[in-house]
């Protein structure tokens, strides 16, 4: 049976109207999900780097506390770095730091710290900690640098219901120019007349932390022991405390 001629166009009008609008359609469901992933991107996005700058303090404190314990030095006591240098004012003596020790120290601790960063970016996954929560890539590593590690978005999230089960997000850190060590001393008063003496290397590592759509740079601190003790001092005939004008103790002194 031939349709009406006037209907056979009304169906090929609504025919094209359908093959015109599929295109649209799809276009904009494609839009409306790109715009919806966008925005719930933007609103993690802070999550995401607090999470992924913990993390990597973590992994790059972990690398540089391998690089310390590889060391041959241990540590130190502090009257063993410390030499009496004469006086020419007074006759007497000065007591200061053997600088020669101390510097050789931290060019060793140093080199250990660079090189073991370098070795794990390159994919060396011996030097990295092995955590439950973070998966490492050691193709991407070893191909394009940094160290690249995947964590699920419900612990970056902190979202319970998504757990380990939720899609892994792709987080690479990179270590920006050298590392950083520099000598630090702390003194505090111990007793009478005696002092406890630190000395210690303060590391200082910068690193480009990288997240889908985003970066941040963040510095990595540690700081490792080099020396540690007492310092004796002698003991005074009279001792004032906190800067009294009357002595709190008297040493009785013999005379000849």
């Amino acid at each position: 049976m031939r349709l009406p001629k006037r209907r056979r166009r009304l169906l090929v009008q609504k025919g094209r109207k359908r093959s015109r609008a599929l295109p649209i359609f799809i276009v904009s469901v494609v839009c409306m999900i790109a715009l919806l992933f966008y925005t719930v991107n933007v609103k993690l996005m802070p999550t995401y780097l607090r999470y992924a700058e913990v993390q990597t303090n973590k992994i790059a404190s972990h690398v540089i506390s391998q690089a310390i314990n590889s060391r041959t030095a241990n540590v130190l006591d502090v009257n063993d770095i410390m030499e009496d240098v004469p006086s020419n004012n007074s006759g007497g003596v000065t007591t200061k730091f053997n600088t020669e020790i101390i510097n050789r120290v931290m060019a060793e601790t140093h080199k250990l710290v660079q090189t073991h960063l370098e070795e794990s970016e390159e994919g060396n996954l011996s030097h990295l900690p092995q955590l439950e929560n973070i998966e490492y890539d050691a193709d991407a590593m070893q191909q394009d640098g940094g160290v690249v590690f995947f964590v699920p978005i419900g612990q970056a999230t902190n979202i319970p219901l998504l757990g380990n089960l939720g899609p892994k997000i792709p987080i690479r850190f990179h270590v920006i120019g050298s590392v950083h060590t520099d000598v630090e001393s702390y003194i505090q008063e111990f007793g009478i007349n005696n002092a406890y003496v630190e000395v210690r290397i303060h590391i200082t590592v910068n690193v480009q932390i990288i997240v889908p759509l985003a970066t941040k740079s963040t510095t990595v601190e540690q700081r490792i022991p080099v020396a540690i003790g007492l310092i004796n001092g002698k003991v005074p005939n009279i001792y004032t405390k906190d800067g009294g004008t009357q002595p709190s103790i008297e040493v009785p002194v013999k005379l000849d």
